[in-house]
């Protein structure tokens, strides 16, 4: 082995190496005194929007990168199936209703007089039938029993013992018809309306959720299925980036997080507009210490113990985008003065 070519290119290694050093340690600005400079990334808030339904997509009306607004039509399923439903069951609830109102209306004045009638006709029928008995009784007493079978007066007697009891039946009849239906029979009629409505609203319900709406603000990250498939409440259409508020997620070493607070003004700026600077504000300290996560960008900070800080920024101008990279910066509050030892 040569030793002449083998020494240069140790020395050479060990000065790249020194100077990876160097530069790991002293290459970063450091933090001005009274200031704090940490990074992050915006905070990523998604939601997956699925038909409660299941049955075939008929349209969609956005696509990936669409902003949407509040309440705004995503898409539509097939509502032929749910429309007939829903008129089959407004028609069940029209008969339960009219079958109520009947009940409640009682008995008309003519089913009143026609039962009275009959009432009459049965009373008649008996006392005709009690005459006869009575006939048939005073020529068997004048002839002493010589006149008139007993047979016939036995016959006379069962055919009035007969036209009573129909008289009777005729007259609780008629007193059925003059009091009107019971209130059982209304509490029955009532609670079947009740379920009918109740069938009614449902289809609607299923009719309503046939339309997919957004339900915040936000940009369409995804379009996961097309007219024509089938879609059910386990299979997302959309994901929709949510934009308002925005966060960006950051890292604080213990030593400086007594002189963060809720409500303290930072700045957001990007690689891309380094200069340009972004209003925000902390807006969550967490109460729990983690290990750094890979995604901290500074080599000092990835085996230390830190805490997550959320800051809310105000982005008018939408410059952030969801996942990007960020720095904040933000004035500290003084540090507390240790107490003097006596």
């Amino acid at each position: 082995m040569n030793l002449k070519r083998v020494i240069p290119a140790v020395i050479v290694v060990a000065a790249l190496a020194g100077g990876a050093v160097w530069y790991a340690h002293s290459g970063k600005p450091a933090d001005a005194p009274g200031q704090l400079t940490l990074y992050g990334n915006v905070d990523i808030h998604q939601v997956s929007l699925a038909f409660n339904a299941n049955e075939r997509i008929a349209e969609l009306r956005v696509r990936e990168g669409d902003k949407v607004r509040a309440g705004q039509l995503l898409g539509v399923l097939d509502k032929r199936t749910a429309t007939l439903r829903l008129a089959q069951a407004q028609a069940q609830t029209g008969i339960q209703q009219q079958s109520l109102a009947r009940l409640r209306a009682g008995s008309r004045v003519e089913e009143i007089a026609r039962a009275r009638a009959s009432l009459a006709a049965a009373e008649a029928d008996a006392g005709l039938a009690r005459k006869q008995l009575a006939r048939l009784q005073a020529v068997s007493a004048a002839s002493g029993g010589k006149g008139v079978s007993q047979q016939d007066i036995d016959a006379a007697a069962a055919r009035l013992e007969v036209a009573l009891a129909q008289a009777e039946n005729v007259r609780k009849s008629t007193r059925l018809v003059e009091l009107g239906p019971r209130k059982e029979d209304l509490d029955v009629a009532e609670q079947q309306v009740a379920l009918a409505r109740a069938e009614q609203a449902l289809i609607q319900r299923q009719l309503d959720e046939s339309e997919l709406r957004a339900p915040i603000d936000a940009v369409v990250r995804a379009r996961l299925l097309e007219p024509g498939d089938m879609a059910s409440p386990q299979r997302p259409v959309f994901t929709l980036a949510i934009t308002q508020p925005k966060w960006v997620r950051a890292y604080v070493a213990e030593a400086s997080l007594g002189r963060i607070a809720p409500g303290m003004a930072a700045s957001v700026s990007t690689d891309s507009a380094p200069g340009r600077a972004i209003a925000a504000r902390v807006g969550f300290i967490s109460s729990v210490a983690e290990f750094t996560p890979k995604t901290v960008q500074t080599e000092e900070l990835r085996t230390s113990l830190v805490y997550e800080v959320r800051f809310l920024v105000d982005d008018p101008d939408d410059q952030l985008r969801l996942g990007m990279p960020a720095t904040v910066h933000l004035s500290l509050a003084p540090a507390a003065a240790s107490p003097k030892q006596p």
